[in-house]
């Protein structure tokens, strides 16, 4: 059995460092080192005084230390862990554009009066539950030791069961809605149309090979119909071939 430090240095470098962040924010909350108001989503300070690390910021704070904010902490260690090692194995630069793509995409949700929270933290969390729950659609999932069900379900179980125990539904939302757009743009539109309207920008790509964050990209000379091609197996609910490893 690995030790925690083991453990920790095996974890993959997009999600080890968020899951880092995450913690780190938390903790210097608890040890009184920034009030909350100095790092919320406020777009009024964002604009009128130029603050901008609140759009940054915001990202990194899931709660107090809590159960809620251990269960999310697992959530990022688990199918972060798994997407990142699974179907983005080399491919660092793809899964940090799709967490970059999904803060966009709720920074713009939130500016809608109706969607805004404070904290966008949680949401990412839920992005990369979605995003999981599509590229491993048949995997067996207990919830709390009461009910199995495939992973395909488990976002909107944990919106559920969120909702129930007095959690806003907002932020779980727009999470969801996130991981759809990103899935919808980079696996079932391409399916559908054989076009990708959304591809990982070079600047990223340049910025994870001059960092040498994680390994790298592997060589092919597939074609994009090759890349493109259903797996022959789940292909009511998986995407692109050469994103699934399991």
């Amino acid at each position: 059995m690995s030790s925690p430090a083991e453990f920790y240095h095996s974890l993959p470098p997009i999600t080890k460092a968020y899951g880092t962040a995450c913690l780190l924010f938390t903790a210097a909350y608890q040890l009184g080192v920034f009030d909350l108001v100095h790092i919320a989503l406020i777009y009024k300070l964002v604009f009128s005084h130029f603050q901008v690390w609140r759009l940054f910021t915001n990202f990194f704070f899931l709660g107090k230390f809590s159960i809620n904010f251990a269960i999310r902490l697992l959530m990022i260690a688990r199918y972060g862990v798994q997407l990142e090692k699974g179907p983005f194995e080399r491919r660092t630069a793809d899964f940090l554009w799709m967490m970059i793509f999904g803060a966009l995409s709720m920074l713009v949700l939130s500016a809608i009066p109706i969607f805004w929270t404070p904290f966008l933290g949680t949401s990412l969390v839920f992005m990369l539950l979605y995003v999981w729950s599509r590229e491993f659609p048949n995997a067996q999932i207990n919830i709390y030791g009461l009910v199995t069900l495939k992973a395909f379900y488990l976002p909107w179980a944990m919106l559920a069961l969120d909702v129930i125990f007095g959690s806003p539904l907002m932020p779980d939302l727009m999470g969801i809605i996130a991981g759809h757009l990103y899935y919808f743009l980079t696996v079932l539109h391409p399916l559908a149309t054989g076009k990708t309207f959304l591809k990982t920008p070079n600047l990223v790509r340049k910025l994870v090979a001059r960092y040498r964050i994680g390994a790298p990209a592997p060589t092919s000379n597939r074609t994009e119909a090759d890349r493109n091609a259903p797996n022959s197996t789940n292909t009511a609910f998986r995407g692109r071939s050469y994103r699934l490893s399991d």
